[in-house]
């Protein structure tokens, strides 16, 4: 059975994380030089207390009647997410989710470099998509061991996710970064995180739909 993996920081914190860096790189722009937790959560319609325990899991330690320096918090904030190094990443599934994902030029300032991209369509193999390489899905365990890569991403549809996912496990990937609506099963060593666009659209229609009903009851 596979085990449960358990972080020294709570997820939702984790998610919140990029927002307050949005925030900071824009402040960062106009030259601001420090922030309050005020400043950041009146920005993002958070509770200031929630944004102070989020940023004390960087190790930042603001000054008081000051704030925190943005450019100190833009840098532990990155180090805490792992964006402070190169990432080497392969894409498999050259669809059109896929290709938006290679033409997505911000990844590379969130350390995340996609290097190379593989699919099964003759018609796919190789061209060059946003200057990234398309190849033949079965040697990318191969490329994976060869080039050490560490984030697999997978852009291809349910039924071939899992056959997907065992390539990148026998390539020693060690990240996957699932765009499929497939739970993954893979060893105990290998962390899957699973971008559910479904689940995040149910959660806006939702949304929706109960503030509609609200305007009707008045």
């Amino acid at each position: 059975m596979r085990k449960i993996r358990k972080f020294s920081a709570p997820e939702p914190s984790m998610r919140r994380l990029p927002a307050y860096l949005h925030v900071l790189t824009r402040l960062l722009r106009e030259n601001r030089l420090y922030v309050s937790c005020t400043f950041i959560s009146n920005e993002l319609y958070l509770d200031p207390t929630q944004v102070r325990k989020d940023l004390a899991l960087t190790g930042i330690v603001g000054k008081p009647r000051v704030g925190y320096s943005v450019q100190e918090l833009i840098d532990k904030i990155k180090a805490f997410l792992g964006w402070d190094v190169q990432r080497d990443a392969i894409l498999v599934g050259v669809g059109n989710l896929g290709t938006a994902l290679l033409g997505y030029q911000r990844f590379r300032l969130y350390g995340l470099n996609i290097v190379a991209a593989f699919d099964k369509d003759p018609r796919r193999i190789g061209k060059t998509i946003f200057g990234v390489d398309v190849l033949p899905v079965e040697k990318m365990p191969n490329l994976a061991l060869r080039k050490k890569i560490d984030i697999g991403i997978i852009t291809v549809g349910e039924d071939a996710a899992q056959e997907v996912a065992d390539l990148m496990v026998q390539g020693f990937i060690k990240g996957i970064w699932n765009f499929a609506p497939k739970a993954l099963i893979v060893p105990d060593n290998v962390i899957v995180e699973n971008a559910q666009l479904s689940v995040s659209l149910g959660v806006l229609t939702s949304k929706m739909k109960l503030s509609e009903t609200e305007k009707d009851t008045v």
